[in-house]
């Protein structure tokens, strides 16, 4: 766990710097920072797909999984939820950037094998790597939102925890087709975070996240057919 934390702490510590530079920021500087993340994680979310798009065995199963977790995401109110829960602790305006900060820290290909590595190699190369990342993104995420970005440095904890829980007791269950679609799953909904921050279109990402079981759940059932001989 030693990758995470260091992937964690690389987060708060950006988000430190970037509160420092939010102060002596004018509406306009602020402004043309949103615009800058906005750019930024529309490219890292079409980045995603076009790298591992090609590699899909199921090139149908994110649009499954979109659908999907996308009426599982509204019926739960998801967005409404996550809203009301930060609006309670921080200013309003912070959910975006927050909805932001999760998807780009947690739904990366470092991010999701990296702890996997890490659990079942000893190698840490790929959250270094990660933490270094995330922690220049953060320092503009908190210079366009505020510190309170740094909340997500939790959430990657809890996220990358799991994950390098999972491979230490079910090795033999992670397979590379699998993660190779929740990878294109979470760059459609990095690039739909993007297009929100640019004001293009403004997508309830949060309600979307659900999507991301589609993948694991295809494969447990389709196991399961396996094991049934069917």
């Amino acid at each position: 766990m030693f990758g995470t934390w260091f992937n964690a702490g690389m987060i708060v510590l950006g988000c430190l710097i970037g509160g420092r530079f939010k102060k002596g920021l004018d509406p306009g500087s602020q402004e043309i920072l949103m615009q800058a993340m906005g750019l930024a994680a529309s490219l890292l979310g079409i980045s995603a797909v076009v790298q591992h798009l090609p590699e899909s065995r199921y090139p149908v199963l994110f649009i499954v999984s979109l659908a999907a977790g996308g009426l599982l995401g509204e019926k739960m109110n998801l967005e409404r939820r996550f809203e009301t829960a930060i609006t309670r602790y921080f200013k309003s305006g912070l959910g975006e950037g927050l909805a932001t900060a999760i998807l780009l820290f947690c739904i990366g290909s470092l991010s999701i094998l990296g702890p996997i590595e890490a659990a079942l190699n000893g190698n840490y190369s790929y959250l270094l790597t990660n933490g270094m990342l995330d922690g220049i993104t953060s320092i503009v995420l908190a210079s366009t939102f505020g510190t309170g970005i740094a909340v997500s440095a939790l959430i990657l904890v809890g996220w990358q925890g799991a994950i390098y829980m999972l491979a230490k007791f079910a090795a033999g269950a992670l397979n590379p087709d699998m993660l190779n679609e929740i990878t294109i799953v979470g760059g459609i909904l990095i690039f739909s975070s993007g297009l929100s921050i640019l004001g293009i279109r403004k997508f309830k990402s949060m309600n979307l996240l659900p999507a991301l079981l589609g993948p694991p759940v295809f494969w447990a059932l389709l196991h399961t057919l396996e094991w049934l001989g069917m």
